[in-house]
């Protein structure tokens, strides 16, 4: 079977080019076996996301179905697959250093990859930094990224990739500064079919090898729980409670208002992923660049995305607790102009070879790749995100 080459994708997303994309279909299977329960994504007020799809447009009637992974989700593990392996890929990263804020937790994190930003280049987190001192609007980079669009997207190329990969919406600059707009080209999702139920709950009990029991309030510090006394006490920022809410006791969850959603059992689970050349094509480096450079960037991009995609779905992964699958069979199709044609996706050593021949062809025809093969940029934060960090954090009282 014929395998997905540069030439192909360089051709694909040319300006002339009447190819509509790339489409890989899965068939999933829990680990657990065909019809094993999978546990879905759970929404405010532990609500699955419920749909009604066509598996087959000559069905008398849609599927009930579960989305067990949405399209934002999908795109999270595709940017994190591609940050663990950032070294090897050679794709560019701005690391957002926390070390030196004082009052952050030892839970959180003390850096932020930009692979992590929720919204990309467009995020607060890069807008309220400093690279070498200097503020990110008015360093050269920040400059460079905040004006990106997708009709002049050589910065964007550079240093964010994922952002014209994946979309991103400039929102939070202002009215006077520039709101962009750039959907997704990559789409994938999960969906489990036929549902054996959508609406049941695991119940159950909190045991407790004391069975501590009282009836008397205890109270707390609700910011720092550490220490507690029984009874009313004086405080700072008092709270009373239930012994319960201390996590002792034996509790029982057997309302369905306490207890949580429970796994599904599915008669099939399948993940579509699809990258659009249309979308692909809204993409240009700007005036200065030729159109094979364009191409060069689209074709790039699309590389990145089936490189990251074989990386994070390729083998058994798992989504959550009690969501690990595999797939059992997967097709790529590629979506010409004239007719569709299976082709071989490959494993990752076929997919990273693919994304270092586009890179190198990118580069050939004057694609600026300059946050490519190089250490991350460190960025600081400013003094209002370190002060928003402290009011979040203060110092808990001695």
């Amino acid at each position: 079977m014929k395998t997905i080459s540069l030439s192909d994708l360089v051709a694909g997303c040319a300006d002339d080019s009447f190819d509509a994309g790339i489409r890989i279909d899965a068939e999933l299977e829990p680990i657990g076996g065909p019809g094993a329960s999978v546990k879905p994504a759970v929404y405010d007020g532990g609500a699955y996301q419920l749909d009604r799809r066509w598996a087959d447009p000559d069905d008398e009637e849609p599927a009930p179905v579960i989305v067990i992974d949405n399209v934002p989700s999908q795109a999270n593990r595709l940017e994190e697959a591609i940050r663990l392996r950032r070294d090897s890929m050679g794709v560019p990263e701005m690391v957002l250093d926390l070390s030196e804020v004082p009052q952050l937790p030892a839970h959180l994190p003390a850096s932020i990859s930009s692979w992590h930003f929720p919204h990309r280049v467009a995020d607060a987190y890069l807008r309220d930094s400093q690279i070498d001192g200097i503020d990110f609007e008015k360093h050269e980079l920040g400059e460079a990224l905040l004006a990106a669009t997708p009709w002049s997207a050589s910065a964007l190329i550079a240093w964010f990739p994922g952002a014209a990969l994946y979309g991103f919406w400039q929102s939070h600059l202002g009215k006077k500064r520039a709101n962009t707009k750039h959907a997704r080209a990559w789409v994938s999702e999960i969906v489990g079919w036929y549902p054996a139920a959508s609406d049941t709950k695991v119940k159950g009990l909190k045991g407790d090898p004391l069975n501590l029991n009282t009836d008397e309030v205890v109270t707390s510090n609700a910011d720092d729980r550490v220490s507690w006394d029984i009874g009313k006490v004086k405080r700072t920022d008092a709270k009373t409670d239930k012994l319960s809410e201390m996590g002792h006791g034996q509790v029982p969850f057997m309302r369905d208002a306490d207890a949580a959603a429970s796994a599904v059992s599915f008669s099939r689970i399948s993940q579509r992923a699809t990258v659009s050349f249309a979308q692909l094509r809204r993409i240009s480096l700007g005036h200065d660049y030729l159109s094979e450079a364009d191409a060069a960037a689209r074709a790039l991009l699309v590389a990145l995305g089936l490189h990251a995609h074989v990386l994070a779905f390729g083998r058994g992964f798992a989504l959550r607790s009690g969501a690990d699958l595999r797939a059992v069979a997967t097709t790529a199709s590629w979506l010409g102009a004239t007719r569709d044609e299976e082709r071989a996706l490959g494993g990752a050593a076929e997919t990273g070879e693919l994304l270092r021949s586009a890179r190198d062809h990118a580069e050939s025809v004057g694609v600026q790749l300059d946050g490519w093969g190089r250490e991350p940029v460190r960025l600081t934060p400013k003094e209002n995100l370190r002060g928003a960090i402290a009011a979040s954090w203060p110092e808990f009282a001695e």
